[in-house]
Order: structure tokens, then C-alpha cells, then sequence
């Protein structure tokens, strides 16, 4: 039986005519957790990672029974369509979840952007 990876958040990816939204599940995490970047493939990767570690006491007369590491490393890339504006895409985090805002280029935007190399 194959277990599911406890680290790997939820993710909603929704398209509007104006942008994609991405919405990953974060429960705990800061956004300093976080990592996001656009590769050299022109993709978004998403990477967390977040070591826990519990409190150590203070006082001398205790000593621990048992005491909890955990360490939790997520990364996910999402290759981005050509009709993504790169520069203008915004990260938010709030109530737990990281919002990821890639708004698109329009039609007439695409158009401009080709251009058509002459033969000699």
C-alpha cells in the first residue's frame, strides 16, 4: 500500500479570463517557510521547507521522556503556459493558505510580442 506524503500540501490551481490562482494549503507556515522562483524552463517552482523543533526547558530539575523533532520539505513545479506575464506575479499568505496571483497576457499583448525574422 502506497502512503500518501504527509509533507505535500493541498493545491488548487483556478483559471479566470484574467489570471491562474494557485491556493496551496498551509496550515502553520510562515511565509519565510517559502520559497518562490521562476527557473531557467521559465517554471514556477514552489519549495517549503520547516524545521520544528519543541522548546528546551529551562529548569534543571527536568529532563525530557521524550522529545519531538520534525522536519518538513515540500517542492512543486507548475509549468507556467505562454500566456503568463512572469513579472507580475504576486504571492500572498493569509488564514493558512499561500495565494499565488499569475496574471495572463492578453491576446493583443501575444501578438506584439512575436516577431517575424526576414530572410536574406
Amino acid at each position: 500500500m502506497v502512503r500518501p506524503n504527509a509533507t505535500a500540501p493541498a493545491i488548487n490551481v483556478l483559471e479566470t479570463p484574467e489570471e491562474f490562482r494557485v491556493e496551496i494549503a498551509a496550515p502553520g507556515m510562515k511565509r519565510e517557510d517559502f520559497n518562490i522562483e521562476i527557473n531557467e524552463e521559465h517554471d514556477l517552482v514552489i519549495t517549503m521547507e520547516r524545521h520544528n523543533e519543541e522548546e528546551q526547558h529551562d529548569n534543571e530539575q527536568s529532563r525530557y521522556l521524550r522529545r519531538e523533532f520534525s522536519y518538513s520539505k515540500f517542492e512543486q513545479t507548475l509549468i507556467l503556459p505562454d500566456n503568463v506575464d512572469e513579472e507580475r506575479i504576486q504571492a500572498r499568505m493569509a488564514d493558512g493558505v499561500l495565494t499565488l496571483s499569475i496574471p495572463k497576457i492578453s491576446e493583443e499583448d501575444q501578438q506584439k510580442a512575436r516577431r517575424t525574422i526576414a530572410i536574406e
